[in-house]
């Protein structure tokens, strides 16, 4: 595929290079989440264009090459487990999750787990929560994440490259249920 490839086509490729990226059990990802580019062109379709195409357009800026544009990686969201070396980060005041109404019985129980991620994802701003929640079908929910206090318990907080908060399972007492 060339560049100028269509959004249709854009989408699915990119859908592709995600599961690649960060679920593809039978690649041994270099430390950092580091994939070679000449596995994606040589094995799995993808052009040099194409990819950086994906990674330039993608709107949540999930992808990011290396200095030589020689490796790839997603920036967070592995299900296999990579060492991204992300550096330990003190959070804001608060963060933000969104989900659906089915979990938060559980949530509100047991806190957050990364369920098949490495880790829990949190969002800077209520709208982003929200965006991200409402992939889960159902009615949203709209968790307040009292992020500081949990850092200062001992919680351990991380921020990929394209601002996403990440955490380890996090514990119910942090967690408010927004009401509108």
């Amino acid at each position: 595929m060339k560049t100028g490839t269509g959004k249709k086509d854009l989408t699915k490729k990119g859908k592709e290079l995600a599961f690649l990226l960060r679920h593809d059990m039978s690649y041994h990802f270099a430390k950092g989440g580091w994939r070679e580019v000449s596995d994606l062109t040589k094995n799995h379709g993808f052009s040099k264009s194409l990819l950086e195409e994906i990674v330039t357009t993608d709107e949540k800026g999930r992808y990011q090459f290396d200095q030589t544009k020689k490796r790839i990686r997603a920036v967070q969201g592995h299900s296999v487990e990579v060492d991204m070396e992300y550096v330990e980060k003190e959070p804001p005041l608060e963060l933000w999750h969104g989900t659906s109404s089915r979990f938060i019985g559980s949530i509100m129980k047991e806190g957050l787990k990364p369920m098949s991620r490495q880790y829990v994802h949190l969002s800077s701003d209520p709208e982003t929560a929200k965006k991200v929640g409402a992939r889960h079908g159902g009615d949203l929910v709209l968790l307040h994440i009292r992020s500081k206090e949990a850092w200062i318990y001992g919680q351990r907080f991380y921020q990929a490259e394209n601002g996403v908060w990440l955490t380890d399972p996090l514990s119910w007492k942090y967690i408010e249920q927004c009401h509108d």
